[in-house]
């Protein structure tokens, strides 16, 4: 499941392209692997909230030396911790959503739903943000929830229980990146990151010791494994901004795709059909033109 980054403002911006473009290409090679993991242990027969829960934790534990490099001890507080809390907690559900559905459905076209969260994110920042959306944006949209419906085909084909996860993890995701950005730039991205896994991990302290089952020590790795992967995918996609502007990189997340689908069928023997690519195809336009009139109308 991809991730989203703010730009850091504790440092002058250098545009360097080509090095944004290629933190941004690593970042989505890399990412995938969190849902191969989620998805082994699924089918271990781990319970999906603790998985979330490690997911939460392990990253806490990996952001914090960074964290604390940037702005010590006194400075890892949120400021707004109720705030944190709402957006810990809408992660928390996308990621619920999300493996939940991996039982369900192949890697790829769990992701392949999951790419309405950019539609969604368009529509919650014209009613929430206030942010001006024109009605070529909004075209492109409704075209996108077509190429939603092209993948899951309600209908045609028997609807699969992991296609609401998937939207439902969108869906949430979407929440959680238009409160992330109403405070960017408040902190430094890495100590964002950090707050919000180790809110997320608390809040759900309190409940997963009801159905908490003892890991191995290969799913004690395995939990590692998640939240290192998680937290450096996201590191590389923080450097990426670093060095290139978001209406760049933003269509570069759709070649998370690419690997997704790789990793499905090297590990699972999953492959998407054609029309789950057509359907991908029109998300992807559609994203593509968003990104692109949302860079006109900051020039304009």
């Amino acid at each position: 499941m991809t991730a989203s980054a703010n730009r850091p403002t504790d440092h002058s911006f250098v545009p360097r392209p080509l090095f944004g473009v290629g933190f941004m290409l690593a970042a989505m090679a890399a990412l995938p692997f969190i849902d191969v993991f989620a998805k082994i242990l699924g089918e271990e027969g781990v319970p999906i909230l603790q998985i979330v829960w490690a997911r939460l934790s392990f990253g806490a534990l990996v952001t914090l030396p960074l964290a604390l490099q940037k702005v010590g001890v006194a400075g890892l507080l949120p400021r707004r911790p109720l705030y944190h809390g709402l957006r810990a907690g809408f992660l928390a559900l996308a990621t619920f959503s999300f493996f939940s559905a991996l039982t369900y459905l192949p890697i790829a076209d769990a992701l392949a739903i999951f790419f309405i969260q950019p539609l969604i994110v368009t529509v919650l920042s014209a009613f929430v943000l206030k942010e001006r959306v024109g009605p070529r944006r909004w075209a492109a949209v409704a075209i996108g929830f077509v190429g939603t419906l092209i993948i899951i085909r309600p209908g045609f084909v028997e609807l699969n229980p992991g296609s609401l996860l998937a939207l439902a993890a969108g869906g949430f995701l979407a929440i959680y990146f238009v409160m992330t950005r109403a405070i960017s730039g408040q902190a430094p991205a890495i100590v964002t990151t950090f707050q919000t896994n180790i809110v997320g991990a608390t809040l759900l302290s309190l409940v997963v010791p009801l159905i908490w089952l003892p890991p191995t020590p290969a799913q004690w790795a395995i939990f590692l494994a998640l939240g290192a992967v998680a937290n450096f995918g996201h590191f590389l996609v923080v450097r990426a901004y670093d060095y290139a502007e978001a209406s760049l990189l933003a269509p570069l997340a759709y070649t998370e795709m690419i690997m997704a689908t790789l990793v499905g069928w090297y590990f699972f023997g999953d492959f998407p059909d054609g029309w789950t690519f057509v359907g991908v195809a029109v998300l992807i336009g559609c994203a593509l033109y968003i990104s692109i009139r949302e860079r006109a109308a900051k020039t304009a």
